[in-house]
């Protein structure tokens, strides 16, 4: 899949050699340097719809500075700031309107900054021992300060499997409680310990649809930072189209044809459906599946 995805695509060098070499990135913090603005968890963005960036003298000396990379020789930076500490920042309306205005490599560079940074704001104590943690590795680590522990923490990852499930040229598409009515999409679930991608767009299309489907193949990826998926698209074939919908779930589910999806991609009112957004990985999905 060659489309733009979003979240996907930032211009940013991640510059491992920096952030593992304190002298560097301790002399990459000088004037130069750029300081993404955030209000809270949310992009700060400029009238020319672009990311908007500031200097390290516009933080908070008592924050935490991750270091992003970067770009065009500069060093950028995102803070971490106590305000958010310990809270639970979720999306909210202004943040779709900003990601559709900011172009594909901004938005990938935003996608970094807030999963980064929720993560500290959200892991200052040990999972191991319950003490205190210090930003490490210009914020791509997370080390225990007890001596008799040293844990070392990472910024998680949460793989999610996201699935179109086909049978005799149709999808099998579903609503969760939380989409707003007729907003239907692909199914979905997290990965669980021990399984296998395969394996877990099996379980998740039986738990949810009672659906056993065969033959799954990966199509394309997106990290998806509410707070830090990587939601992983699969296709899948199904042994038959009956269905056992579990109702916590999903609140419906059911087969469309092609020509069903299409109208519903076109935006047409007469569709029986309303598409996912063009955001979301389900949207290509649904192109991909279209093309074929």
């Amino acid at each position: 899949m060659t489309m733009p995805i979003a979240f996907a695509g930032s211009n940013l060098d991640r510059a491992d050699h920096v952030r593992a070499d304190p002298d560097q990135l301790s002399a990459a913090m000088d004037w130069r340097a750029r300081l993404l603005r955030l209000d809270g968890l949310d992009p700060v963005i400029t009238p020319e719809a672009r990311l908007d960036w500031g200097t390290l003298a516009d933080a908070d000396p008592d924050s935490e500075l991750v270091f992003l990379g970067l770009l065009e020789g500069k060093a950028c930076f995102a803070e971490v700031a106590t305000s958010l500490i310990g809270s639970v920042a979720p999306a909210n309306p202004r943040l779709w309107a900003a990601m559709s205005a900011l172009p594909d490599a901004e938005l990938a560079t935003y996608g970094t900054a807030r999963a980064v940074v929720d993560w500290h704001a959200r892991h200052r104590y040990c999972a191991r021992c319950g003490c205190p943690t210090v930003l490490a590795k210009g914020g791509w680590q997370r080390n225990c300060t007890n001596d008799t522990c040293k844990a070392e923490h990472f910024p998680r990852v949460d793989p999610v499997t996201i699935m179109l499930v086909e049978h005799s040229d149709r999808l099998l598409l579903g609503r969760q409680p939380r989409f707003p009515p007729r907003r239907l999409s692909a199914l979905a679930g997290f990965v669980e310990p021990g399984e296998s991608i395969e394996e877990a767009v099996a379980r998740e299309v039986h738990e949810e649809a009672g659906v056993r489907v065969r033959d799954v193949t990966y199509i394309a990826s997106q990290p998806w930072p509410f707070p830090s998926s990587l939601m992983i698209g699969c296709h899948a074939h199904a042994l038959s189209d009956e269905l056992t919908i579990d109702r916590t779930e999903l609140d419906e589910a059911g087969w469309y044809t092609r020509a069903e999806v299409a109208a519903a991609m076109a935006g047409d009112d007469s569709a029986p459906f309303i598409a996912p957004p063009p955001q979301a990985i389900a949207h290509h999905l649904l192109n991909w599946w279209l093309s074929r």
